[in-house]
């Protein structure tokens, strides 16, 4: 039993460990699927029909200007998820609340001490892994080796964590891929159908193969993304995460889920001209603790739940 206890942990601690290092490579990737699409729409199939003139290149007009502002938007979302810290837990931080005595002062030395070996209270946690107290809703990753405020997950293509600071910038990532996916697959899907088709196809051996493999890998993308997109529609609809969603199976009701409306804005703020875009308002970050990770608003009724 203690043998296979250690074979796991060795095993889990060597696949954190591939994780991390896979690091520039899956930006890598994704700026090569990007290059492939971009040759093939742009330069090999809609570019060269802007100087013939009339209906087609009208077409390609309409294409090539959707296509690249929904370019711009989804590699901004990208970058702002891969670079964005998605929020650690600030040196020092200690609950502010002792629930047994009823008070809202942040509690003396004395009482860590109990408090972190007391695993029945719900609303102290600590990390052992870190030796530091953690805040409402915070995790911790063992790919990044830390505690994540408000952990969705660890994805492998932005090579961070998606946590409270750059939740937003993923779905907005995964929105505009999609959204640009789905462009590209039906831009390309009349080229796609002349490879199966009698007749002779203008074009080269390359740009012929770079058409069939970017309409191939679109249509995937657009596909697995949608399924993503749906999962963390409803998650935001129930302000919840990955991790909470496994976690709160057994709970009926969720502290954290305050309607729909106010859960969306739990994420994307409350400033409509800044929904579409990878930040916040300067109103809503002053505003809203919720956008900085630490303090999430709540149902009193349910305020003894854990976090």
């Amino acid at each position: 039993m203690h043998r296979s206890g250690a074979v796991m942990a060795w095993n889990v601690f060597k696949f954190c460990t591939v994780l991390r290092g896979l690091g520039s490579i899956m930006i890598i990737l994704v700026l090569g699927v990007v290059g492939v699409t971009y040759y093939s729409v742009v330069l090999t199939n809609y570019g060269p029909p802007l100087s013939a003139g009339g209906f087609d290149s009208f077409v390609a007009i309409c294409v090539l200007v959707l296509f690249h502002a929904l370019l711009a938007m989804l590699l901004w979302s990208y970058f702002s998820v891969v670079l964005t810290d998605p929020g650690g837990v600030p040196v020092n931080w200690r609950p502010a609340i002792d629930e047994e005595r009823g008070e809202t002062d942040p509690l003396s030395n004395s009482d860590y001490g109990a408090l972190q070996s007391d695993p029945s209270n719900p609303r102290v946690r600590y990390c052992r892994k870190c030796n530091q107290f953690k805040p409402p809703r915070c995790h911790h990753c063992s790919v990044c080796g830390r505690c994540i405020l408000k952990m969705d997950h660890h994805c492998v293509w932005v090579v961070n964590c998606v946590g409270a600071l750059n939740y937003k910038y993923f779905l907005l990532f995964l929105f505009y891929t999609f959204l640009e996916t789905t462009l590209v697959t039906l831009s390309l899907l009349p080229h796609f159908i002349a490879f199966f088709n009698d007749g002779e196809i203008p074009g080269t051996a390359g740009t012929l193969a770079t058409t069939f493999l970017s309409f191939v890998l679109n249509l995937a993308f657009a596909l697995s993304v949608l399924g993503f997109l749906i999962m963390h529609i409803s998650l935001v609809s129930a302000n919840t995460t990955t991790i909470e969603a496994y976690e709160k199976k057994t709970t009926p009701k969720w502290r954290y889920d305050l309607g729909r409306r106010k859960n969306f804005e739990q994420v994307f703020g409350t400033d409509k001209l800044h929904w579409f875009l990878p930040g916040y308002s300067d109103e809503d970050r002053r505003r809203m603790p919720s956008l900085q990770g630490l303090e999430y608003p709540s149902k009193p009724e349910l305020d003894s739940e854990e976090f």
